[in-house]
C-alpha cells in the first residue's frame, strides 16, 4: 500500500471509527452468530497473492463485524466495563504508526519518561503514598504475578539470609479473590495447594481476623506466608477489602501486601471514595486498569510498587545487547515486569488524562455512580413491590 492509499483508508476508517461511536446503540449488545459461523465464512488457506482494500474492508462489514460483541454499548454490563474514548483511540493510533519497540530508555527515551510522569500523575490522582511508584503492565493478571514473584523473591531471601531451611510459601486472597491469583500462583511456582481462600463476611468482603487466624495457623504448621492479596471490587460483587485492618496484619508478620483494585480503583479518584484506600501505607503492591473504568483502551494497567528494587531484582537481567550508557541514569522498564518488549502505552494514558482533565475524568466516574444507584433503587423497589424480571418474563 502506498502512501496516498494508506492516507484515503485512513481517513474511511477514522470515519467510520467516528460513525461506530455515534451508531454503537444500534447493534446488538452480544453477537447474533452461532458457533464456527464466522470460522466457515473465512478461507482455510491464506491468499497466494495480496488482495485490495476495498475487499477486506467489505469482509470487515460483513464477516467481521458481525461476529463481535460490542463492549462499549450503552446496554452492555455483563463481566466488567472496558471503556475506551475517542482520545484513547487516537493515542493508540500514533503508537500503532510510531511502531516503536520501548524496551528500554534508549530505545524511545520518549516512552519511558512520559510512563514515569503519567504513572506519578496516577499516583496522585488516586491518593496513593508518595513511596510508590509505578510501571504499566498489559493487564492486572500480569501485575499480580508480578507482585507473587517478587513477594516470593522477597519470602526466600528473607528465609535464606536467616540461614533456616526454606518452607513451603502460601498465598492467601478472600473466597472473592479474582481468578488470575490462583493462574498467578500456579505460574509463580508455589502450588495451587498454597492458596489459602479467607471467609468473607456478609458484604463479601476479607474477615481479617480470619486471616490473622490464617497466618498463624500455617506457621505453627512450618509454613512461610509470603503474600496476602485484597481485593477493591470483586468480580461477583464489587466487594470492598478493608485494607487497614490488613495491612496491619501483613505487616505484623512480615508479608507483602499486594490489592488487586482492577475494576475498583478508579473511583479513588473521586475525594468522597478515598475512604476504600485508608490503610494504603501498608501496601508493597497495588494495581488498577485505567482499560477498565478510565475512558482507556484496552490494554493498561497501572502497577505500583512501594520498594521497586525488590521487583527490579526479581526481573532484572543484563546480558551486553541490552547494556547503554546512560543504565544508571534512566529508568529501564525491562525491568519491571515479564515482558522485555513493551508497547507506548503510557501516550494513550497521557492523551486520556490531558483531553478529559482530573476533573472531567471525576465527573464520568460520579455519573456512573450515580446511574447504578438509581438502578440499585429501582431494583430494590420493585423486589419490595413483589416484582423480579423472572417472574415478569414468566
Amino acid at each position: 500500500m502506498d502512501h496516498q492509499a494508506f492516507r484515503r483508508y485512513g481517513h474511511e476508517l477514522i470515519d467510520w471509527v467516528a460513525d461506530y461511536f455515534e451508531q454503537v446503540e444500534d447493534y446488538p449488545v452480544r453477537a447474533q452468530v452461532q458457533p464456527g459461523e464466522i470460522k466457515a465464512q473465512l478461507p482455510a488457506a491464506p491468499p497466494v497473492a495480496g488482495e485490495a482494500m476495498e475487499q477486506i474492508l467489505v469482509d470487515f462489514q460483513t464477516i467481521v463485524l458481525p461476529g463481535m460483541t460490542h463492549w462499549q454499548h450503552p446496554g452492555w454490563f455483563a463481566y466488567f466495563p472496558a471503556n475506551n474514548s475517542p482520545p484513547s483511540v487516537l493515542g493508540e493510533l500514533l503508537t500503532a504508526g510510531l511502531g516503536a519497540q520501548c524496551m528500554i530508555w534508549q530505545t524511545s527515551p520518549a516512552a519511558a519518561e512520559l510512563e514515569e510522569v503519567v504513572m506519578d500523575w496516577l499516583r496522585q490522582m488516586l491518593g496513593l503514598p508518595p513511596g510508590m511508584t509505578g510501571v504499566i503492565q498489559d493487564t492486572s493478571s500480569t501485575a499480580t504475578l508480578c507482585a507473587l514473584l517478587a513477594a516470593r523473591e522477597r519470602a526466600t531471601d528473607f528465609a535464606a539470609n536467616r540461614g533456616g531451611v526454606r518452607q513451603p510459601l502460601r498465598v492467601y486472597t478472600s473466597e472473592e479473590g479474582h481468578s488470575s491469583i490462583d493462574k498467578g500462583v500456579k505460574i509463580a511456582g508455589y502450588g495451587i495447594e498454597n492458596l489459602r481462600r479467607i471467609p468473607t463476611d456478609e458484604r463479601f468482603a476479607m474477615i481479617p481476623e480470619a486471616l490473622d487466624a490464617a497466618l498463624r495457623e500455617d506457621r505453627e504448621q512450618g509454613l512461610q506466608p509470603a503474600c496476602v492479596i485484597a481485593t477493591l471490587g470483586t468480580t461477583s460483587s464489587t466487594a470492598l477489602d478493608p485494607l487497614e485492618p490488613i495491612g496491619e496484619i501483613c505487616a505484623r508478620h512480615g508479608v507483602w501486601f499486594h490489592v488487586d483494585a482492577a475494576f475498583g480503583g478508579t473511583a479513588a479518584l473521586l475525594d468522597e471514595k478515598r475512604g476504600m484506600l485508608k490503610g494504603a501505607e501498608r501496601l508493597d503492591s497495588f494495581v488498577f486498569n485505567p482499560h477498565k473504568w478510565m475512558l482507556t483502551n484496552f490494554d493498561c494497567s497501572a502497577f505500583f510498587v512501594k520498594d521497586p528494587g525488590t521487583l527490579i531484582r526479581t526481573f532484572e537481567i543484563h546480558p551486553e545487547y541490552l547494556k547503554t550508557g546512560h543504565d544508571a541514569q534512566v529508568r529501564n522498564y525491562r525491568d519491571w515486569g515479564i515482558q522485555l518488549g513493551r508497547r507506548f502505552r503510557a501516550l494513550k494514558l497521557w492523551f486520556v488524562i490531558r483531553s478529559y482533565g482530573v476533573e472531567g475524568l471525576r465527573a464520568m466516574v460520579r455519573e456512573h455512580l450515580r446511574l447504578a444507584e438509581l438502578s440499585t433503587c429501582a431494583w430494590r423497589s420493585c423486589s419490595r413491590a413483589g416484582w423480579s424480571p423472572t417472574r415478569a418474563s414468566s
